[in-house]
């Protein structure tokens, strides 16, 4: 071989040596440019963002009536209450033990869940095959859902529902894809202690029970996992139905009342959709939506139908009477989800890349216009102008008579100038009769704001007819003195020989029901043991 030969030779080696090290430290280099931007990254950004929302907000306006309940229920901890089953109880209790009892304390769990919701919702839509687009498009979407900031604006079972219910759906899309049956025992733990947080619970199990029966994964039934996964739900949630039984199950009863006395207002199928889409955020329509076509029609998303059979079950719950519209909102990340991962897979045809970034943009653009309607980021009176300018308030879903704010808002206004009336009649009467004078109120709202914010004015804990509160009897008072609130003089005149005006509670913004004469009563009529029984209030 000619020396030109050898050389061209070891050149050619050379050649391909260098190109296979190139290539080499080429997919090195690839991942590690790309984690800053994997669909990971993004989702966690999206959720930090979630929480950082949610913890500067939490600041604002006041507490919330059902806030101030939950903290009086998790001072008189039980396997249930009238209207609630024990988890949110211990929650508070464990959060007030860790940070506290102020604004930012007791919704600091709340926010976290909401960020938690983000990051399963990008985890299904990697679950279902969905690339950096897609997990991203899944995160931003349960973000901008107007209704779910407000679900984690303050702490309540509805902030937490939604973990349980998209756990268990995560784990039906792994037992699908792997074939495990036994993560159905994961699922039953999920559902157990969600059912220990809101009993709607139910609803979605049965859903999941339905899809699996309508598909070929009802296969799931012929094995011993799923029936253990029942017995342990089902012995997570015994406690809680013994306490029930033990009291008559009060929760049927309170749900029998609110139906009899309309509280809730009753929607047509298409009203009960049409609010969903404003719940969700209009510009969610198509993600929610392709993903419900996904699931059921999708070449790739029918494996999983059983998780598009389970919404339409849920939502022909909903259609029943006292179903209200956000009731249903726990189950959307999964449906958003599946329709990220559909419009990535429109989304990346060649003419269509651009529909990407303008999606998420516009998107992120009609999310924040839609923050100040379920997050208190504005003054009251801003919030005003800003309502007025946009030409919208959020969709009423109870009969009560509102003010200038809307519901949600207005239930935060309040309650420290109400505390402050009942004080100054409290605290001018004599020693000798003051230790003897009850706080009686007409609502869980006014009682839980006396026990709450009371002490620091000196005064006791409330006693009143409604919901827990009833249970919880009136600590041990004769009647001899009554400060009461909320309730209508003539109705107090039936029980009491004197009634005298001690104050009037009154705030701008706060609900009109809200408003009302505050009165000191002396003289019971009849014995206290026959007179609770008449306060009873359970609706």
């Amino acid at each position: 071989m000619s020396p030109a030969r050898r050389s061209t030779g070891t050149d050619t080696l050379r050649s391909d040596a260098d190109l296979d090290a190139a290539q080499s430290a080429s997919r090195v280099q690839i991942p590690a440019k790309r984690t800053i931007f994997t669909g990971g990254a993004i989702v966690l950004l999206i959720a930090a963002v979630k929480l950082l929302l949610h913890l500067y907000a939490a600041r604002y306006y006041g507490y919330f009536p059902d806030e101030m309940y939950f903290i009086a229920c998790s001072n008189h901890l039980a396997w249930g209450y009238v209207d609630l089953p024990p988890l949110i109880a211990v929650v508070l209790k464990i959060t007030r033990a860790l940070f506290g009892d102020s604004l930012q304390s007791i919704r600091f769990f709340a926010a976290l869940a909401g960020a938690a919701n983000i990051l399963l919702a990008g985890r299904i839509a990697r679950e279902l095959g969905g690339g950096r687009f897609a997990q991203g498009l899944a995160a931003l979407s349960v973000l901008a859902a107007s209704a779910n900031l407000s679900m984690n604006h303050y702490m309540s079972m509805n902030a937490f529902e939604p973990l349980f219910w998209m756990g268990c759906a995560l784990l039906v899309i792994r037992i699908i894809k792997t074939g495990n049956q036994k993560l159905w025992l994961w699922v039953g733990l999920i559902a157990g202690v969600g059912l220990n947080n809101k009993y709607s619970m139910v609803f979605f199990c049965i859903g999941i029970i339905a899809g699996l029966l309508l598909t070929r994964e009802r296969r799931a039934f012929l094995q011993p996992w799923i029936w253990l996964a029942a017995l342990l739900a089902f012995l997570l949630t015994l406690p809680n139905l013994i306490w029930n039984a033990q009291h008559n199950f009060p929760f049927l009863e309170l749900m029998a009342n609110i139906r009899r006395n309309g509280a809730n207002m009753a929607f047509t199928p298409a009203r009960f959709l049409a609010i969903q889409a404003v719940f969700v955020l209009p510009v969610n329509l198509p993600v929610w939506l392709s993903g419900l076509w996904w699931y059921l029609f999708g070449k790739d998303g029918k494996t999983y139908r059983v998780l598009g059979y389970a919404y339409l079950v849920v939502l022909a719950i909903m259609f029943l009477p006292n179903g209200k519209p956000y009731y249903l909102l726990p189950v959307y990340p999964m449906l958003m989800a599946a329709g990220a991962v559909a419009l990535e897979n429109w989304f990346s045809r060649p003419r269509l890349q651009w529909a990407k970034p303008a999606f998420a943009v516009t998107l992120l653009f009609f999310g924040i216009s839609g923050v100040p309607f379920a997050l208190p980021v504005l003054s009251p009176e801003t919030y005003l102008r800003y309502s007025t300018a946009m030409h919208f308030a959020p969709p009423p879903i109870e009969r009560i008579r509102l003010g200038p704010m809307p519901h949600f808002f207005a239930d935060q206004f309040g309650w420290e100038e109400m505390t402050q009336v009942v004080a100054r009649a409290y605290n001018s009467l004599p020693p000798e009769e003051r230790k003897n004078t009850a706080i009686l109120t007409n609502n869980y709202a006014e009682a839980g704001a006396i026990d709450l914010l009371g002490g620091k004015y000196g005064l006791p804990h409330a006693i009143s007819g409604n919901q827990n509160y009833y249970l919880w009897g009136p600590r041990g008072y004769t009647g001899e003195s009554v400060i009461a609130m909320g309730i209508p003089r003539e109705k107090l005149e039936s029980y009491f020989s004197s009634v005298e005006d001690a104050g009037t509670v009154y705030h701008p913004y706060s609900e009109p029901s809200e408003h009302f004469t505050v009165y000191h009563c002396r003289g019971l009529k009849q014995p206290m043991a026959a007179f609770w029984p008449t306060l009873k209030n359970w609706d």
